[in-house]
């Protein structure tokens, strides 16, 4: 229930500022290009520190970590509520990036512990449709809220929330002991930055503009960096997330889909509302209730996907979830560029996009805590970076091309084109039959009673020790 009610909470903080966007840029009068650092000041703090996340979590005790980020989450939902000007809306919504950071990787950490098999699965299941109803439900609750109170009222409910899981968390999670995993502080050093040089490349691409010299200069500054983490990785020992983890073609897939996933919905999520409010000339409350066919969709047929995965296999699922984002997205850009309107079509083309969503989270969620890098906090940490990594990305894509006119059909067709890459992505690898893996045994937690003798092995025969994990949590895979 706490990890549940905290990813719910997380990301509703995350999307609640869309559907009010149009009002906070005329109250603070600051372009869409500046103001889009609103959405992606949270969305890029929040990707680049989860793979840190994920080892402070192994190493400090997760319990200890997810009652931290909550209390980071309220004084940066205060700060934001009270903000004189975008600067310190900006940071305040960096701070909540930073407490948000911490909960998606201790929630599915903890979830790979205590579920096993089937039940695994559905509690992912049940995981994911949290998660996306949070993601989608953000822009509904802060239309009504912004058209009941204005946009400072969006932040406050997070507080209760935050406050209710804090106390919740202290009582049902289990306390664990923190053990002394090493840092490979340049490991970490250069996955983080060029996860920021990259994501905040991408970014800047709306306010500077494409050919921006600050723009390749952080591009080619991501990249070099993620060279240098491998070349290091591979020499170490104790490297923070060994480059051989990931990989594992299985962790690929999953991560390039759920990338493709976000890209498409937090392209969705911010370019709807402005759709409907900036061309269209409907209230915030109008544009917040159309964007509930997106949570809704998400949150009936999770578990239906959650189930498919369980009794088909995860990349079935998989690929009909991306084949549906795909369909969703071209509906969308349709309809946006003929004549925005909250009217059954949009509906129907966000249902279908809701659908898509819930087909992918799960699959994907599954095959990265199946996966060799799910058995490390980072190796979680970096595959949330990539689902919030899409979602920036997806923002700051709609923001560059709608801040130069109104060019829906485009910008949707990249989407689309996103989503294509995902499919064609969930065919590498053979394809066993029937389910991809059975999972053997509830998975030991690092830095929660680990470390106290024992030897496993993975799916590959590599003893525990090389992965991070001091006792049994082993894998079999079909042939």
């Amino acid at each position: 229930m706490p990890l549940l009610l905290a990813t719910f909470t997380g990301t509703v903080a995350n999307n609640v500022v869309n559907v009010p966007m149009p009002l906070i840029l005329a109250d603070l009068d600051v372009p869409l290009s500046a103001g889009s650092l609103v959405v992606t000041g949270f969305t890029l703090t929040f990707a680049v520190l989860m793979p840190v996340s994920g080892w402070m979590g192994d190493r400090f005790g997760h319990r200890r970590l997810f009652c931290a980020a909550l209390v980071l989450l309220a004084l940066g939902s205060v700060g934001a509520a009270l903000a004189p000007g975008l600067g310190v809306l900006v940071a305040c919504r960096a701070l909540q990036g930073v407490a948000t950071a911490a909960i998606l990787p201790v929630a599915m950490a903890l979830i790979r512990v205590l579920f096993d098999g089937p039940g695994r699965a559905r509690a992912l299941g049940a995981w994911a449709a949290v998660n996306g109803l949070g993601q989608a439900a953000g822009p509904a609750l802060g239309g009504a809220l912004t058209a009941w109170s204005g946009w400072r009222s969006v932040f406050l409910p997070v507080l209760p929330t935050t406050v209710l899981g804090l106390a919740l968390g202290m009582w049902l999670l289990p306390r664990g002991r923190p053990v002394a995993i090493p840092l490979d502080g340049v490991g970490a050093a250069l996955l983080t930055l060029a996860a920021a040089l990259g994501l905040s490349s991408a970014a800047a691409v709306a306010p500077l503009g494409v050919s921006s010299p600050v723009v390749w200069a952080g591009a080619a500054g991501g990249v070099l960096a993620g060279v240098a983490y491998v070349l290091a990785g591979r020499r170490r020992a104790t490297a923070f997330l060994p480059p051989r983890l990931l990989l594992e073609v299985r962790y690929l897939r999953s991560c390039l889909a759920v990338l493709a996933q976000m890209f498409c919905l937090g392209a969705t999520l911010l370019a709807v509302p402005l759709a409907l409010i900036g061309r269209a000339g409907v209230t915030p409350l109008v544009a917040g209730a159309m964007m509930l066919c997106v949570p809704a969709a998400m949150t009936v047929l999770a578990p239906v996907a959650g189930l498919a995965a369980e009794r088909l296999g995860p990349r079935p699922a998989l690929r009909s979830g991306l084949v549906l984002l795909l369909v969703g997205q071209l509906l969308t850009g349709a309809v946006l560029a003929a004549r925005p309107a909250a009217d059954l079509r949009l509906g129907a083309a966000l249902v279908v996009v809701g659908a898509g969503v819930a087909f992918v989270q799960t699959p994907a969620a599954i095959g990265a805590t199946r996966s060799r890098a799910g058995t490390r906090g980072a190796g979680l940490g970096l595959f949330n970076l990539l689902r919030f990594g899409g979602s920036a990305l997806g923002a700051a894509w709609v923001a560059a091309v709608l801040d130069r006119g109104p060019a829906f059909g485009p910008a949707f067709v990249v989407c689309a084109a996103v989503a294509g890459a995902g499919l064609l992505g969930s065919f590498a690898g053979r394809d066993p039959s029937g389910h991809e893996d059975v999972v053997g045994g509830r998975g030991q937690l690092v830095g929660e009673g680990a470390g106290d003798g024992g030897e496993g092995v993975d799916v590959v025969g590599e003893p525990d020790h090389e992965l991070g994990v001091g006792r049994p949590d082993v894998h079999a895979q079909r042939p």
